[in-house]
């Protein structure tokens, strides 16, 4: 192997253990999961109200 090859190949192995390490990835991947998770809760909830809102307006409106 040429000794060119050898350097390469080393500086790629330490980049790819340091990719390896790195875990900043995945703390962003979590927290986009938590932030989904959170803002469908949001929307499920609104949605409710929104019906319930909806529902005593029609009562309101009908008693009148």
């Amino acid at each position: 192997m040429r000794p060119e090859f050898a350097v390469t190949r080393a500086r790629i192995g330490s980049a790819l253990m340091a990719l390896r390490a790195d875990t900043s990835g995945a703390t962003a991947i979590e927290y986009a999961l938590i932030a989904g998770l959170i803002s469908v809760s949001i929307i499920v909830w609104a949605m409710s109200m929104g019906t319930a809102v909806s529902t005593m307006f029609t009562s309101i409106a009908s008693g009148l």
